[in-house]
């Protein structure tokens, strides 16, 4: 005989419990996995990206005078959950991608290096390069202490809302070969 004390509007407390655990099994889990996938050895792991991380490397936002490095996640990923979400469901296509060797040799990648380009700059004119600023904050630029030609363009920038990959493309990997450069780029 099932004592009455422990069911709340027909459902048994045990199940509520087991429910509970679960959801928190699960919710800890995904915040596992996402933690997981937003780590530059994850984002390297396969051998297509090895390329762009070893451009990377080459760069200031790898290795500067003041020590603050940024990650492939950290440009790449958005940190709001609900944007980072879309992200991952697009990046799966990566897996696909992967999978049938759709960039595997240099020279496939080679082929398709400006539309992937093409693909992260138009993301990121469209969030108003939003992960770069997470640490380039315009309204903190000490534009005095800048180089004339980069103090005038940020402070033009702050101007005209001009976003920040419409000037760096080439800023953490090297442009494609086939790209042609506009009065924009720096």
């Amino acid at each position: 005989m099932i004592n009455k004390k422990w069911i709340i509007g027909g459902t048994s407390v045990g199940i509520l419990l087991l429910v509970f655990a679960l959801g928190i099994v699960f919710t800890g889990g995904f915040n596992m996995a996402l933690a997981w996938t937003n780590t530059e050895s994850f984002c390297t792991s396969c051998h297509e990206m090895q390329r762009n991380f070893n451009e990377y490397k080459e760069t200031v936002h790898n290795s500067n005078r003041t020590g603050v490095r940024a990650t492939c996640p950290d440009c790449h990923v958005p940190h709001d959950f609900g944007p980072k979400m879309v992200a991952k469901i697009i990046a799966a296509k990566d897996i696909w991608h992967h999978l049938v060797g759709t960039i595997d040799t240099k020279e496939k990648y080679d082929e398709h290096r400006l539309s992937m380009a093409e693909r992260v700059w138009e993301k990121m004119e469209a969030t108003d390069s939003r992960e770069c600023r997470r640490c380039h904050v315009v309204d903190s630029m000490a534009f005095d202490e800048q180089q004339g030609r980069a103090a005038r363009k940020h402070e033009s920038m702050k101007e005209s809302g001009k976003t920040c990959i419409k000037c760096h493309k080439g800023v953490a990997h090297e442009l494609p070969p086939d790209y042609e450069e506009g009065e924009d780029d720096v």
